[in-house]
């Protein structure tokens, strides 16, 4: 990372605080927006009982948090460079929390579904800029791994625990306290974001107080919402219209490529991209994630429907995970990234995670818990633990201090259109497979299992593939990060 052109204001001055408090309050906005991106999953049976869902519509309880979340990530971290990261930061726990309380009152599927989207949007404000704030708040060395490795421990472990309380809320209170559990959350964090953080908008004589591009703001936006809607309801619409709308979202994305090549003021300025280590993370980033997200999604519906767990059991089954996700990352990952390097770390996690899932894809009709389900879970914790600060330190390397929040969105964007991804194409290629065998005859947990296998199969294939293209985009970076993450001994 390059060194800041001017210096951040982390912390209000007047302000006992640490940047470790305000840390601790980025990553409490964090956890909240992380879990409740998963922790739906295990209560989706219970929402489609108690509202009347059919499968299409119930599909959209998550497809409504996700589109306008990942349509506006790029949007608002921009924005959160122009007019300040703590006022967008602070703005999105509020909308966020208050989508929250909607959603956990709803008694009727159409309020569900826009309390939803009105979560996706606060997701977004909240999510696009924490990274950049981290960055700014940990600017160098050992201290900014050490930073990056605990942010990171709060999304990744978040993810996973997310499992694990939706089904032990669903079980025990309903699904509504999945969202409502929110609400207190949100309100601590809040109250500690506006005490903690101090006012970071920019001087209005600057260049990054200036108008926003309008129009590739709306270029962008619909390219992204519309990608988003295209990966998450793939499964839904015929090959014809799909590839329609596939059409048009590239038109807009191209659109907005050559409007932010011809702006006087682009929202994002083409250059960014010239790093090899941004987009070379970010492209990384996208097959990891699909790959976590199957083995999260896809995992969850093997222990339930071929092994026949109740909510509460999937959740602990998934509990290793993050225990193991927080304490390597918090314990061991940014000595292990200043001893070894980022680019050596990341590429053995991405082993790990390919070994994991590679395991995972036996995923036995009478399988058992310690044997089938436990060994590839911990391999994916570890590697997962190992990979994500590390490609996160490298994502970040080199971006300029007025550009972190729109590098931050990207990297947000990125794990969004990955995860969408990844839970799109498995799930479509489980379902094919097991529609195939139950034609053929075969009897049901068994075709299940067996259409569950194939997903994984194709899961460590794309982590086989997150790993190639590490090894070759990001080998040209090592030295670059080394000055950040450590030597590259």
């Amino acid at each position: 990372m390059s060194t800041p052109t001017e210096s951040p204001v982390p912390v209000a001055p007047d302000r006992v605080f640490s940047r470790w408090a305000s840390l601790a309050v980025l990553c409490a906005g964090t956890l909240m927006t992380i879990l409740d991106g998963n922790i739906v999953t295990v209560a989706m049976p219970a929402i489609q009982s108690d509202l009347g869902f059919g499968a299409p519509g119930l599909a959209w309880v998550v497809n409504a948090y996700l589109i306008p979340f990942g349509g506006l990530l790029l949007l608002v971290g921009r924005l959160g460079d122009l007019v300040g990261r703590k006022r967008m930061f602070t703005s999105g726990l509020a909308v966020f929390t208050a989508a929250s309380v909607l959603c956990g009152v709803a008694d009727d599927r159409a309020v569900l579904i826009a309390a939803r989207a009105l979560q996706g949007v606060g997701g977004a404000m909240t999510s696009a800029v924490v990274l950049g704030m981290v960055v700014a708040l940990f600017p160098q060395g050992r201290e900014q791994a050490t930073a990056i490795a605990v942010f990171s421990a709060v999304g990744a472990a978040g993810g996973a625990l997310g499992t694990f309380l939706g089904g032990a809320l669903t079980q025990a209170f309903g699904w509504h306290w999945i969202f409502l559990i929110n609400l207190p959350i949100g309100v601590v964090a809040l109250v500690a974001a506006v005490r903690v953080l101090a006012d970071d908008r920019p001087d209005p004589g600057t260049g990054l107080a200036r108008s926003a591009d309008h129009v590739g703001a709306a270029l962008i936006t619909g390219a992204l919402m519309l990608t988003v809607y295209v990966i998450v309801g793939s499964g839904e619409r015929g090959a014809g219209r799909t590839l329609l709308m596939s059409a048009l979202a590239l038109a807009l994305l191209a659109a907005f490529v050559v409007r932010q090549a011809r702006a006087a003021r682009p929202l994002l300025g083409l250059g960014l991209f010239r790093s090899r280590l941004l987009s070379g993370a970010n492209a990384v980033q996208i097959l990891m994630i699909a790959t976590m997200y199957g083995f999260q999604f896809i995992g969850a519906l093997y222990l339930q429907r071929v092994l026949g767990y109740d909510e509460l059991t999937t959740g602990l089954a998934f509990l290793p995970a993050p225990v193991v996700i927080g304490v390597l990352m918090v314990g061991l990952s940014a000595r292990v990234v200043g001893r070894f390097g980022a680019y050596r770390v990341l590429l053995s996690g991405l082993v790990l995670i390919t070994a994991g899932m590679a395991l995972l894809s036996r995923a036995p009709v009478g399988g058992a818990y310690p044997t089938d389900v436990l060994p590839p879970v911990l391999l994916l914790a570890v590697g997962f633990a190992a990979a994500m600060p590390a490609l996160t330190g490298l994502a970040m390397s080199g971006v300029r201090e007025e550009d972190a929040g729109l590098a931050s969105g990207l990297f947000n964007t990125t794990q969004v259109v990955g995860g969408s991804l990844g839970l799109a194409a498995l799930s479509v290629l489980a379902a094919g497979r097991t529609d195939v065998l139950l034609g053929e005859g075969a009897e049901v947990v068994a075709a299940t299992a067996e259409g569950y296998q194939l997903a994984f199969r194709v899961a460590a294939a794309i982590a086989a593939g997150a790993l190639a293209l590490a090894a070759l985009a990001l080998r040209t970076g090592r030295q670059e990060a080394s000055g950040h993450t450590g030597s590259e001994a």
